[in-house]
């Protein structure tokens, strides 16, 4: 995800100088989107928090893009890219999802050149398309993310702190740090402020737009589905995401780093597409090097490779990381496992192969993500404490996300 809250700068500010001075090379970074640069930040209704996507048992495809902002903008266009394929990392075919606000409680939204909706899809049960292949709502609803991102800064600072006190770097990039730091990592990272993880993000708003669709429109090259999700003005690209924690935790000088450089990078990547992002996969190396080491083991990230000297040790999984889509097998209904797909595709792991993968937001998507990047499972790294948002989101009832809390924040 990626969030913006100005209350958190100066913490951000002590953590991540520690942080990027202890692991200088590095060179951008955002968390599931909402943290991110200061021209984000000031545009609000094209920052993109999150992005969704996984299949029903009716065949349909569901996806849903959450927005910082709390309402549309009528000048920017809010898009799903959907490309298919046979085979993991091929695409032979595109979808391109439309939806724009030319005015309040007024949604046009263009499926490809195959299906449209014009008019108030703010109802719960949406607006459906004049060719009844869609049906699309746009409006409020609770975020669904959730984040003890206090806990996180106090983990990277801890880790930071080991390498500024000489902990030996290899030459992969990994520090390697002693089974005393890595427990004050778990310890930082299970706490808020010394007490219980809280979630900094509770009870939080967001704009939504979810749409659910027939298959049949998005497979024709294949029911391996590439999906992410981009805010365009009229002259540009103003925000790109797919998987969750990229920009703010995999690029940058540091997690969750807001100096100029960092910001200037993730403007950059907002900017670029999955095919024009090759330039990032060495500054994703080296932030997955030092996500490695967090456990106090380096080498057993996903597909990280078994030669600790080697400079490439990180990269096959970086370059997964810089075309940043969310891949979902659309030949299967069952959706349990965030990364299943490239699971399945690249590590061998067999009992996922009839798992969508794709990204439900009834998924514990963080827990799942630093299990994989700490240890290479798929489970087991619970650290901050929390599994689930305050407001249980649904994968089956549309439009999946909860009703915004009578109380919620603009975070």
């Amino acid at each position: 995800m990626k969030w913006s809250s100005n209350s958190l700068a100066a913490q951000m500010a002590a953590a991540t100088i520690l942080v990027a001075s202890s692991f200088g090379g590095i060179e951008d970074t955002r968390a599931s989107d909402h943290f991110d640069s200061p021209a984000m930040v000031a545009n609000p209704q094209a920052d993109i928090a999150d992005i969704y996507a996984w299949t029903t048992p009716d065949r349909r495809l569901n996806l849903a893009m959450t927005i910082v902002g709390h309402s549309f903008s009528d000048r920017i266009s809010y898009e799903f890219h959907i490309d298919s394929g046979k085979v993991f990392g091929q695409t032979t075919a595109s979808t391109l999802i439309v939806c724009r606000f030319p005015g309040p409680r007024v949604a046009d939204c263009k499926v490809g050149d195959v299906d449209s909706a014009h008019g108030d899809a703010t109802r719960p049960t949406g607006l459906e398309g004049q060719n009844h292949k869609f049906r699309v709502f746009a409006g409020l609803r609770d975020d669904p993310f959730y984040n003890n991102v206090k806990g996180s800064l106090g983990a990277y600072g801890a880790q930071a702190a080991a390498v500024k006190a000489g902990a030996v770097v290899d030459k992969a990039g990994c520090p390697q740090i002693d089974s005393a730091t890595a427990q004050k990592i778990a310890d930082q990272w299970s706490h808020t402020d010394g007490g219980p993880a809280t979630n900094l993000l509770a009870n939080g708003t967001a704009s939504a737009i979810v749409i659910s669709l027939d298959l049949a429109v998005v497979n024709k090259g294949g029911n391996l589905l590439a999906i992410w999700g981009a805010t365009a003005s009229p002259t540009r690209q103003i925000d790109r995401m797919a998987r969750p924690f990229v920009g703010n935790t995999l690029l940058g000088s540091a997690p969750f780093s807001n100096d100029q450089a960092s910001s200037d990078i993730r403007d950059r990547y907002d900017a670029a597409t999955p095919n024009t992002s090759s330039t990032y996969v060495p500054m994703i190396e080296k932030t997955l090097a030092m996500q490695d080491s967090l456990d106090g083991k380096c080498g057993n990230q996903l597909l990280a490779g078994k030669d600790q000297d080697s400079p490439t040790r990180y990269r096959a999984l970086a370059r997964v990381f810089a075309d940043d889509r969310l891949w979902v097998n659309s030949a299967t209904h069952v959706c349990t496992q965030f990364f299943a797909v490239e699971l399945a595709s690249l590590a061998g792991r067999k009992d996922f192969e009839n798992d969508c993968g794709g990204r439900s937001p009834a998924y514990d998507t963080p827990n799942a993500w630093r299990s994989l990047l700490l240890t290479g499972a798929t489970d087991g790294i619970h650290w901050d404490g929390l599994s689930h948002d305050e407001h249980a989101p649904s994968a089956t009832v549309f439009p999946f996300l909860a009703p915004p809390d009578p109380h919620g924040i603009d975070h």
